[in-house]
């Protein structure tokens, strides 16, 4: 298919996003295609390691490919969206459960449904350009394909943060936060894919490591437990207006953009993952009880419209005020019964 490219060279399984005019977004089609290829792979002796990349210089894959989601749940069909991010949410349990190494290589953005496919491998990749992130609070969704897990498992309340602030993480950043594990100048790439591919042996990934560059978020570290491991959406806001800092100031200024009820849903759900035994299955399906709900019942529309449609950076979110009920919380992450995510091992 144009968008994506997928091959067997050497002992390794190929993939490589080829839609770099769209920032590699990733679509319903690519999703199932990758998803195909790799459950195949993980039973052929042939294939040692999966190596994913993209074209361009811009961005591994900066999301899902939401044009669609938006006219089918503007026209009433909440289908099409719930089973794209169920069969989103199996392969995101696929490339994390992979009995194999996968080695991702993300320069520019990667966000969203990006993360999903880049950040759940076993040998994540940055170079100096990369910057990661979890954005879906400002489009009325919530940090899913998985990512409420890598957030919750981040150093300290780091997690919580950049959930509901939609911070960018620069390559520093995301082997802190626990997002990429290798920092390799780009130059490098080319060569140590040659050595994947002809050797099969993802060892060669932390040979040709290097010590990256200290984050930006590493200073905020204090400041970020200080006051993003309060209880609540709610307790965090009273603390921050409480703070006279420009810390303080900056981060309300961050999520005065989001969707107060995609950001309450977002704490509870990171501060129920921080539990030691928590899985990847667990996450996917605590998102997948949001997203399912997004289109009828949240503010996954009306932000679509006004960040990607009309473009007005205006969107009217539920409780502007940002007092979001517990009630409201507790709906959008309610057991879905028989329209839960089940995985196929399960079936």
């Amino acid at each position: 298919m144009p968008d994506i490219d997928i091959r067997v060279t050497g002992r390794a399984g190929r993939i490589t996003l080829t839609r770099p005019q769209a920032l590699n977004a990733m679509s319903y089609d690519m999703c199932m295609a990758i998803d195909a290829e790799m459950r195949m792979w993980r039973e052929d002796d042939a294939i040692d390691l999966v190596v994913i990349d993209a074209e361009g210089d811009k961005a591994f894959c900066a999301g899902g490919d939401i044009a669609e989601l938006y006219e089918t749940g503007r026209a009433g069909d909440f289908d099409y969206g719930r089973t794209f991010w169920r069969d989103e949410y199996r392969l995101n349990a696929c490339i994390a459960e992979y009995p194999k190494p996968v080695v991702s290589f993300m320069q520019g953005f990667t966000m969203g449904g990006g993360v999903g496919i880049g950040c759940h491998g076993s040998h994540r990749v940055v170079d100096a350009s990369s910057r990661i992130a979890m954005p879906e609070c400002g489009i009325g969704l919530v940090p899913d394909v998985g990512g409420s897990l890598l957030l919750a498992r981040a150093p300290g309340w780091l997690g919580v943060y950049l959930g509901i602030t939609a911070g960018r993480m620069d390559p520093g950043d995301a082997i802190l936060a626990g997002f990429a594990d290798h920092y390799i100048p780009r130059e490098g790439w080319p060569d140590l894919i040659e050595m994947l591919e002809a050797s099969g042996d993802a060892t060669h990934v932390a040979r040709h490591s290097r010590p990256p560059p200290r984050g930006a978020m590493r200073p905020l570290l204090p400041g970020i437990d200080r006051h993003f491991g309060a209880g609540t959406l709610g307790d965090i806001l009273t603390g921050l207006r409480a703070a006279d800092s420009e810390f303080a100031r900056d981060s309300l200024q961050a999520m005065g953009r989001n969707s107060p009820l995609s950001m309450a849903c977002t704490v509870e759900m990171i501060r129920r993952l921080r539990r030691p035994d928590a899985t990847v299955r667990d996450a996917l399906k605590r998102e997948y009880r949001f997203t399912w709900r997004a289109m009828a019942e949240g503010d996954f529309l009306e932000g679509i419209r006004a960040q990607i449609i009309d473009k007005d950076r205006d969107p009217k979110w539920q409780y502007p005020d940002m007092e979001v009920p517990p009630d409201a919380v507790a709906a959008m992450l309610a057991p879905l019964g028989a329209d839960g995510l089940t995985f196929s091992e399960e079936a």
